[in-house]
């Protein structure tokens, strides 16, 4: 996994740049801490910049990596996993092709000379590359299906600079930081538009999409999305399927040359991965290590809420002996979840304030942790929005709000519509803002998107779209999420759910199918259930955990009091104060807690990024 960034300018010689480039590719270090690298076409045209984290072939696939043809240079910058690119080798080596290296960025080049963008349809893996073709003067910029590596680019006046994270963009010279009105609705909406960046001007490289620049302009091309078909097996042809997919998947996704490890956390999703990733390596004679994270006390404290009604900590223990791994349980208190410095690194990290509180900086402290041990994690995640695990897949009345269902009323969101922690305003920005007519304009885009098959019924319209909008939408916040906090510690955390073949597959089931035994995923729990514990098969869902200790609400109020006091801080642009004294005055109260991270998130953004808002 690694971290890529470039320029490409058609009037202006970039071999003057040397500067620029490796600081936008300093931005990346994190990304990719074991070595670093440019390149600049011999014209000046394009420089490419890359910093990597070694996965496969240690000594060897460099990059940015290039291959000069009769015609011109190709070079590749690359970040991503392709897990079917030794098959890919031996197809191109029989078209003639020759290796000097053992990983997989060099099928991905190699494949780009013979197939042309259309490689994108060939990889199966989490990816985000860009490729300079001297030989047709264009860059092309490719994005793996699901989006689960990111990549962003912004036009300039004569060409474009692009990056894994908006951070390496606005290293170029070239860069605005302003944030308009549309980038704070996208951040207090609680959606993630494909495409939107946050930042004016920028734009995210849509999940399945090349663009590709020339010195015609920027063009786009959808190479995968999310289709309806019919789904014609049976329950049973239906269950084996899904259980051959996510062993094959996971054996898969096991390749690595570096120390790998498991995410778990006890519940269905994780301890599917774990189980099927112990059973492949113990055939192998390997024994796998699974990470867990856990706060101070809180096992013995736990008290259960409507998220999250069992705590993880049994459960996880149980999976463990029950598969044999090696277990190490990270525990976190309250001291460090609310430290102002690790606060920073996460707003840092995402590059935007994102709203989603304590789990943000509790994820960064567990792979943090999990770095010092491996260098590669198997996740869970997306296991969810694929199976239908969420209140809201089985919510008529959350899917039929009129609304993302996860902001429905119905769904347990606060009326009003007013977003993630959008009250924390101040109210003359709250009314200009008007995110509840945003969210209808992204809601109505987002639906458009689904087609439906001729004999669905309204019941099965809803639940395509709910589907739909969970893949598409919801799911891409999570990733998001996952990729930038698991990067700022240098660790690649590899998501067995999201591939494409298991999505698709899962998308189209009929509901009946993945609802047949009246519970939440039965098809992954049908599917995985000779594997697990009785237990854990049949455990109630629980949301990843959240600390409950009353210091962590206890050092948020004075950090709180501390901004408070500052009365000329940029952040009160933003945030109501009326709200923020309200809030120490009553810090229990419903709300409040997470309206306090998302003051101290704006405010560390603000210190960090120094956006220029535009307000008007």
């Amino acid at each position: 996994m690694c971290g890529i960034t470039g320029w490409v300018a058609f009037e202006r010689d970039l071999r003057r740049e040397a500067g620029a480039l490796a600081a936008m590719t300093a931005t990346m270090a994190c990304r990719g801490p074991d070595a670093g690298g440019t390149w600049v076409d011999p014209r000046g045209t394009a420089a490419l910049g890359h910093r990597r984290l070694a996965v496969l072939d240690l000594a060897g696939s460099t990059q940015p990596m290039t291959l000069e043809t009769p015609d011109g240079w190709v070079a590749l910058t690359y970040s991503g996993e392709v897990y079917n690119y030794a098959e890919l080798r031996a197809e191109l080596r029989r078209r003639g092709h020759h290796f000097r290296t053992t990983g997989d960025t060099e099928v991905v080049l190699r494949g780009y000379v013979e197939w042309g963008d259309a490689v994108a349809e060939r990889l199966n893996g989490m990816y985000a590359f860009a490729v300079w073709d001297g030989r047709t003067s264009a860059l092309v910029l490719v994005r793996d299906r699901m989006g689960v590596k990111p990549l962003y680019y912004q036009s300039t006046s004569d060409g474009v600079v692009f990056g894994s994270e908006p951070k390496a963009l606005l290293a170029n010279p070239l860069a605005d930081r302003a944030v308009r009105l549309d980038g704070l609705r996208e951040l207090f909406a609680f959606v993630k538009t494909p495409g939107h960046a946050v930042w004016a001007g920028m734009r995210e490289v849509r999940p399945g999409t090349v663009v590709t620049v020339g010195t015609r302009g920027t063009h786009e091309r959808t190479y995968w999305s999310l289709e309806t078909v019919e789904h014609r097996d049976d329950l049973e042809t239906t269950t084996a399927r899904v259980r051959d997919l996510l062993a094959e998947i996971v054996t898969r996704q096991l390749v690595a040359d570096v120390p790998l490890g498991l995410l778990l956390s006890g519940g269905l999703d994780s301890s599917a991965v774990t189980a099927h990733a112990a059973r492949e390596l113990a055939g192998r004679g390997e024994k796998v290590h699974s990470f867990s994270v856990d706060f101070a006390s809180q096992s013995e404290s736990f008290v259960p809420d409507a998220a999250r009604p069992t705590p993880d900590a049994p459960y996880v223990r149980e999976v463990s002996a029950h598969v044999g791994t090696v277990h190490s349980e990270i525990v976190l208190d309250a001291a460090a979840m609310a430290d102002p410095a690790v606060r920073r690194t996460v707003i840092a990290a995402r590059d935007v304030p994102a709203g989603t509180g304590d789990t943000d900086v509790s994820l960064y402290l567990l792979f943090s942790a999990i770095r010092e041990r491996s260098t590669v994690a198997l996740s869970g995640e997306s296991a969810d929005e694929v199976f239908g695990g969420y209140h809201w897949h089985r919510s008529r009345d959350a899917q039929c709000s009129g609304t993302f269902p996860w902001m429905s009323p119905a769904n347990g969101a606060p009326a009003g519509g007013q977003g993630r922690d959008g009250t924390v305003l101040r109210p003359e920005l709250l009314e200009l803002l008007d995110i509840p007519a945003y969210t209808r304009d992204r809601y109505a885009e987002a639906v458009a998107e689904v087609t439906h098959l001729p004999g669905d019924d309204e019941a099965a319209r809803a639940r395509r779209i709910t589907s739909h909008l969970g893949i598409t939408r919801f799911m891409r916040m999570l990733l998001d999420r996952k990729d930038r906090l698991s990067m700022a510690a240098g660790l690649e955390v590899r998501v067995p759910f999201c591939d494409h073949r298991l999505v698709e597959y899962v998308h189209n089931a009929p509901w009946a199918a993945k609802s047949f035994d009246g519970r939440e995923k039965s098809l992954l729990r049908a599917a995985t259930r000779e594997l697990l514990p009785h237990s854990v098969a049949t455990r109630v869902k629980s949301a990843y955990p959240s600390i409950q200790a009353v210091g962590y609400l206890s050092a948020l109020c004075e950090q709180a009091t501390e901004l408070r006091s500052d009365r000329q801080h940029p952040v009160f642009d933003l945030i109501s104060d009326r709200w923020l004294d309200r809030a120490l005055r009553a810090p229990d109260a419903p709300g409040v807690r997470s309206g306090l991270e998302r003051c101290l998130n704006l405010a560390a953004w603000l210190d960090l990024r120094r956006p220029r808002l535009l307000l008007t």
